[in-house]
């Protein structure tokens, strides 16, 4: 109980103290995105949600945690978490498909209603913006991308709160509390 504690309270430190390096016209939410759709749209309309942003895959041995997000989603999507998944092929080629195509397997195996994104690239010459962001050398937590499903918290306030391995699933005690921690700041 300490120990679990004393992580919150780390972690609501480190959300109250970090600030990223964005310029001065563009934040997280103001980066160009396309959705599932191909439609145009940003971060924007979840500006002062917690956001938890996961690049995806189809065909990966972390597939299945499409489940465990999505019930993440469902409990906390009222106190303000908003999951995104973002699909990349860039890890063993495990999305392959379309974005039609990510979508129907995304809603038709695992049910999914949290916001999905285009496809993109998250690491090397055409890492999009948004990962340049979140895992560039200005970032809290720098660093490529290792595989698919690894997870970055963003606070209420747009700030990196936290980064997550791919081995890490969305009901770990270690992600919970981090998601509560940034529930409950204000």
């Amino acid at each position: 109980m300490v120990g679990s504690m004393k992580r919150i309270a780390r972690l609501l430190l480190t959300m109250t103290l970090q600030t990223l390096s964005l310029g001065a016209a563009e934040s997280l939410y103001d980066i160009p995105l396309k959705d599932i759709d191909g439609q145009n749209t940003t971060l924007k309309p979840y500006a002062g949600k917690v956001l938890l942003v996961v690049n995806v895959a189809s065909h990966c041995g972390y597939t299945p945690q499409y489940t465990a997000l999505q019930a993440a989603y469902q409990k906390y999507q009222a106190q303000g978490l908003v999951v995104c998944g973002f699909p990349c092929n860039q890890f063993g080629r495990q999305e392959p498909g379309t974005d039609a195509e990510i979508k129907e397997f995304c809603t038709a195996k695992f049910s999914v209603t949290f916001p999905m994104f285009d496809k993109l690239e998250v690491n090397g010459d055409h890492r999009h913006p948004l990962y340049v962001l979140l895992a560039g050398k200005d970032s809290p937590f720098p660093g490529n991308i290792k595989w698919n499903f690894t997870k970055f918290l963003i606070g209420r306030d747009g700030k990196i709160a936290a980064r997550f391995d791919s081995k890490v699933k969305p009901e770990a005690a270690e992600m919970t509390q981090a998601i509560e921690a940034a529930l409950a700041a204000k």
